[in-house]
């Protein structure tokens, strides 16, 4: 499974839209994440995504793969420099969004 996180944004295809940071480390306890794509900002009040990156440091719950499309610069950096000192070698972290090409694949790995 691929996740986005975003309270806005449409949701890729070939990946799982998650609208709160709550639906996010549901996802993340429940099942294996491959790809997870965070935007900080999760609307006015609401936990934003510096809480499901405490989670996975916290719980030691990493997917494969995890990129920061967010148009917050401060959140990005937050979420980068926390994530940065704490996964796995063997965890990709992207500071910015997926490219196209990715976008793509997993576009085509869908069943229509």
């Amino acid at each position: 499974m691929h996740v986005y996180l975003d309270d806005l944004r449409a949701c890729p295809k070939g990946l799982v839209a998650a609208r709160t940071a709550e639906e996010c480390i549901l996802l993340l306890q429940e099942c294996e994440v491959g790809i997870l794509s965070l935007d900080f900002d999760l609307g006015w009040g609401q936990p934003d995504a510096m809480d499901v990156v405490r989670f996975m440091i916290a719980e030691r719950r990493y997917p494969h793969e995890i990129y920061l499309h967010t148009s917050s610069l401060s959140g990005k950096n937050q979420m980068y420099q926390l994530l940065y000192r704490n996964k796995p070698d063997n965890v990709r972290l992207v500071n910015g969004p997926m490219l196209y090409e990715t976008l793509q694949k997993l576009s085509n790995t869908v069943q229509e």
